[in-house]
C-alpha cells in the first residue's frame, strides 16, 4: 500500500525535525533560555505529530486485515523494518527532550 510508505516517510521526517529541534533546544538552553523553550516545544510538538501519523498507520493496516485477512509479507515487511527505526530515533529524541527538562 502506498499510502503505508508514504505515511512512514512522513513518520520519519517528523522524528528527524523533533530530533534538529531539542539539538537546538538543548545547545541554546543556557545563553538564549527563551529561545531554547521555543525549540523544545517544536521538539515535542513534531513527536506529537509522528504520534498522531503512526496512530493512521495502525488504524489502516487494522481496517485492511479486517477487511481483505492477512497484510502481505512483503509490505508488513516494510513497515516492520522502518517501524524499528523510527522507534529507535523516536526514544533518542525523547531522551535528549528529559535532558532539556532534567
Amino acid at each position: 500500500m502506498k499510502i503505508i510508505k508514504k505515511l512512514s516517510e512522513m513518520i520519519t521526517e517528523e522524528i528527524h525535525d523533533a530530533d534538529k529541534y531539542i539539538r537546538c533546544a538543548l545547545m541554546h538552553k543556557e545563553d538564549m533560555p527563551a529561545l531554547a523553550e521555543i525549540f523544545f516545544k517544536l521538539s515535542t510538538e513534531e513527536m506529537e505529530h509522528m504520534k498522531m501519523l503512526h496512530e493512521q498507520v495502525t488504524r489502516i493496516i487494522s481496517d485492511y486485515r479486517k477487511e481483505k485477512g492477512e497484510t502481505p509479507p512483503e509490505m508488513l515487511a516494510v513497515y516492520n523494518y522502518l517501524h524499528e527505526q523510527q522507534i529507535d530515533h523516536a526514544a533518542e529524541v525523547k531522551a535528549k527532550q528529559t535532558l532539556f527538562r532534567g
